[in-house]
């Protein structure tokens, strides 16, 4: 079961990297033109379709686009929009990065659910993985396997005494996107976060919209879950996946991943269903 939005809505606020204040207006779309951003602040308002073709190498977040127009830090907004089953949606902005509200996708949930959504039956049927997928990079590793339902696990290992080792399986169909990830806060270290703002990221960071810990405990308690850290890695993991418009039928795993790791996954899965639909001659 799929949604629409019934009318337009609004959020406003700072970017987590440039620091920047943009205004985001979501509105309805049309039955098949997928989710896509507008640059209303540019020349001739360039569009940015929100799908792997367009996915730019960026680190601690996902940027899409191609300079000057682009849009970075989408995963959040994405994660929500995928979640509800929002499939056709224009969202216009007018800077280059997504709000991050309170780091986490709560605030975009609420907006969306705001809008009085419309379900309607999407009439497609979920598309089945029937073979391993994976991609590494030393240790780190994302990977799809065949699965009954969808699932999404992810595992951490930091040396920060707060976070540690977490391990954490998504069902949606267990759990909702509501109770179990939307809530979950990024985070980041101290001791990181002059050498970070040196290279020109988290300028928009702050104690409210981030967790922060050092080596031995968090600045800025309470957590909203015990596991909030791996929480908010699966409500990233999905927000990238989202890229690939629906999502498939498929246990995905991740372990100390990242964002270009996610996205690297996501173009697997999407090239392997391309293949699967040209072997059927294209039905399918």
């Amino acid at each position: 079961m799929g949604h629409r939005l019934t009318t337009s809505v609004i959020v406003e606020g700072v970017g987590l990297h440039l620091g920047l204040t943009t205004r985001v207006a979501l509105h309805p779309a049309s039955p098949g033109q997928g989710r896509f951003f507008v640059r209303v602040d540019l020349p001739d308002q360039p569009i940015i379709p929100a799908n792997l073709r367009q996915v730019r190498e960026s680190l601690l977040s996902t940027e899409l686009g191609t300079p000057p127009a682009t849009v970075r830090t989408v995963e959040h907004l994405l994660a929500a929009l995928v979640a509800l089953g929002i499939e056709d949606v224009r969202i216009d902005i007018d800077g280059p990065e997504v709000p991050l509200c309170d780091g986490s996708a709560l605030p975009w949930l609420q907006a969306l659910e705001s809008s009085g959504l419309t379900p309607y039956a999407t009439g497609e049927t979920p598309w089945v993985l029937t073979m391993p997928l994976s991609v590494q990079e030393k240790d780190a590793f994302v990977a799809a396997f065949p699965s009954p339902d969808l699932r999404l696990s992810y595992g951490i290992d930091f040396t920060y005494a707060p976070i540690g080792q977490q391990w954490l399986t998504w069902q949606p169909q267990a759990e909702n996107f509501a109770q179990a990830l939307a809530g979950a806060r990024t985070f980041g270290f101290a001791d990181q976060i002059a050498h970070l703002r040196e290279t020109g990221l988290i300028k928009g960071g702050s104690l409210e919209n981030a967790l922060v810990c050092d080596h031995e405990t968090w600045l800025n308690p309470p957590l909203r879950f015990a596991d909030e850290p791996v929480r908010h890695k699966l409500l990233d993991l999905l927000g990238d996946l989202a890229l690939l418009g629906s999502l498939p039928q498929a246990h995905i795993v991740a372990y100390k991943a990242s964002h270009r790791l996610h996205t690297r996954l996501a173009q697997q899965l999407e090239d392997w269903a391309q293949q699967q639909f040209d072997s059927s001659g294209g039905t399918g």
